[in-house]
């Protein structure tokens, strides 16, 4: 129907709108947490709106994955972040909306930056690049566990399936879920570079890891990179909410009136997440980068123990 092709367009353009309010969101509330002014939360629109305006400096030796990478994380990320059903569910691209298809995605944009990391040469990007790859070699396997755990619950990996499954009546107090939740969030901090698996707000050696492997960007390029950032960040919390609390999501068809509640309900989701991932923040210290794989561990197991639990209880 045009009707849900036109929503499926408000959804393409509300993802990318709203994914730098959010990053503005979290960090007025952190530095209000921590007794500080803070910038405005629209600082992150005039940041990359300042990147692109600027030129774009690239080293002599660059080849074309490095000037091609920013173009691909920031398509792949979008892409990944629109097919997640935000405020209506059943939509055009409900169908391409599956996990794996969007775990796909956000490992090709991985693969790219850390390639780019290593195209130039440098210390910090090798050093940004390795560690991503053995951060990703627990994520990944995390993060496919949570899913295998989820559909199996449901019965189904597409996402509109899921949200409607977990709406149902049957739906109750599942210990397999937490397990999963929990599971999902340790990834999606790690995999955002948030506290304390990595600090965004610092350029140290010694810690930093997605900034290393950008370090050599510049003007519209690191403006796309920042951009998808953001764009992952809302695209976890998208998917906790689309999963866990899928609580007045709007069905494709619906009138109008459902679909701003449907908006108001994904707002107040996105203020609850983002300000309970802040809460997190401050309450907690910034571990040495080889404990991170320790942190990624207790993912990997909780998703193997949940779905080894939701298993045993379907056996007749």
């Amino acid at each position: 129907m045009i009707q849900d092709w036109q929503t499926q367009l408000v959804q393409l353009v509300l993802v990318l709108v709203l994914a730098p309010l959010l990053s503005g969101v979290t960090r007025k509330i952190k530095s209000r947490l921590l007794r500080r002014r803070g910038p405005s939360v629209f600082q992150p629109y005039r940041d990359i709106l300042k990147l692109i305006r600027k030129e774009t400096v690239i080293a002599d030796n660059a080849s074309w994955l490095f000037r091609t990478t920013p173009y691909v994380i920031f398509a792949t990320t979008w892409l990944a972040a629109a097919l997640i059903p935000t405020f209506a569910a059943g939509l055009a691209f409900s169908a391409a909306a599956d996990v794996i298809v969007i775990v796909a995605l956000l490992g090709t944009a991985r693969f790219f930056l850390a390639l780019a990391g290593l195209d130039i040469g440098t210390s910090f990007g090798g050093i940004g690049s390795s560690r991503e790859m053995m951060f990703a070699s627990l994520a990944e396997p995390a993060m496919l566990l949570v899913v295998f755990t989820v559909s199996l619950f449901a019965g189904s990996t597409q996402l509109s399936s899921i949200s409607a499954h977990m709406t149902g009546p049957a739906v109750g107090l599942n210990i397999s879920l937490a397990l999963a939740l929990v599971a999902l969030v340790i990834v999606a901090i790690a995999e955002n570079a948030r506290i304390p698996v990595d600090n965004p707000a610092t350029h140290l050696e010694l810690t930093m890891v997605h900034e290393a492997m950008i370090l050599e960007y510049s003007g519209r390029h690191l403006a796309l990179i920042e951009a998808a950032a953001s764009m992952k960040l809302l695209l976890y919390v998208s998917l906790v909410a689309c999963i866990f609390t899928p609580w007045g999501t709007t069905v494709a068809g619906s009138d109008a009136l459902a679909y701003f509640i449907g908006l108001g309900a994904y707002a107040l989701k996105l203020l609850a997440f983002g300000f309970a991932l802040v809460l997190f923040e401050t309450a907690i210290a910034k571990m040495r980068v080889f404990r991170v794989p320790e942190f990624l561990s207790v993912a990997l197991m909780l998703g193997l123990l949940g779905a080894i639990l939701l298993f045993i209880s379907r056996v007749p």
